[in-house]
């Protein structure tokens, strides 16, 4: 399914007529300006899945970023915009092949790192509390305890439910229903799949990020998925080879001047991974 069709970022020769402009003041960055441009990366023609690859200052997570603003869909985090970053979305163009879905959303590592922290810190509260439960099924299981008036009331269903049930049923019924602990790769595979449903445009930037191969290949598994059944639509930036490897992703590498598209085996990365594992075959067996 496709929502979004095609998006023109500013040429550098637009770039160069604006900021001829504002360079009368002192500014110490024209972020996000001259770091899409400087790889010639002026136009991307989507398909249901497509990639951003390339390393660290290529520009991807800027490019989702922009593209996140122009159509303004939701984002968890609080982003920093610069003070030339409006100006950029405003020169940027795009072309729906439909009407943006309104759970539409970007998804960061920091929207995924915060949730994580979110249940770490919820669990260590479900532990305590447990504790405490243990404590007071004790105390009440075996407590000499008579009903004297109505105030007394509460802590004599604290009291029957205790000597009704074992200590486990008790605690958990006293216990958040369906909350378990989640390690951390658990925590961040689950926000995707919460976070991502039927019939959605996603931006999902390095998604990989907090997660095992095994659950790299999981979420891979599921974005194929959600985009072949579920009408979604897919913009990823990532070095991840196990998202790399999507069928029918189209992948602009932006590590090239000018960014071209290329299949997944001809990217530099994976060469490497692929160069590296045939050097070491043999140890596999």
């Amino acid at each position: 399914m496709l929502y979004l069709r095609t998006y023109t970022f500013p040429t550098e020769d637009s770039e160069f007529d604006y900021l001829l402009e504002v360079k009368r003041k002192c500014y110490n960055t024209f972020y996000p300006f001259k770091i899409l441009s400087k790889h010639y990366f002026e136009r991307i023609d989507f398909e249901t899945i497509t990639i951003l690859y390339g390393g660290n200052g290529s520009g991807k997570s800027t490019a989702l970023n922009v593209i996140a603003e122009k159509i303004g869909i939701q984002r968890d985090s609080l982003f920093h915009k610069s003070t030339f970053f409006d100006d950029y979305v405003e020169m940027c163009e795009m072309e729906l092949a439909a009407g943006i879905p309104q759970n539409s959303k970007i998804i960061t590592s920091d929207d995924v790192f915060d949730y994580m922290l979110n249940v770490r810190s919820l669990n260590v509260g479900i532990n305590q509390r447990r504790e405490e439960l243990f404590a007071e099924y004790l105390d009440a299981k075996y407590a000499d305890f008579q009903m004297q008036s109505l105030e007394d009331y509460e802590e004599l269903k604290r009291i029957n439910a205790a000597r009704s049930k074992t200590q486990s049923s008790f605690v958990r019924s006293e216990l958040m229903a369906n909350v378990r602990e989640f390690s951390n790769g658990e925590s961040a595979f689950k926000y995707f799949t919460e976070k991502i449903e039927e019939n959605g445009l996603y931006l999902l930037d390095e998604p990989e990020n907090s997660l095992s191969p095994q659950r790299q290949i999981e979420l891979a598994a599921f974005i194929q998925d959600t985009a072949a059944y579920f009408n979604c639509q897919f913009i990823i930036s990532t070095h991840s080879p196990f998202l790399l490897a999507l069928r029918g992703a189209k992948i602009y590498d932006l590590d090239e001047i000018p960014v071209t598209v290329k299949r997944w085996t001809e990217l530099d990365n994976i060469r490497a991974y692929f160069d590296f594992f045939k050097q070491h075959e043999g140890d596999f067996y």
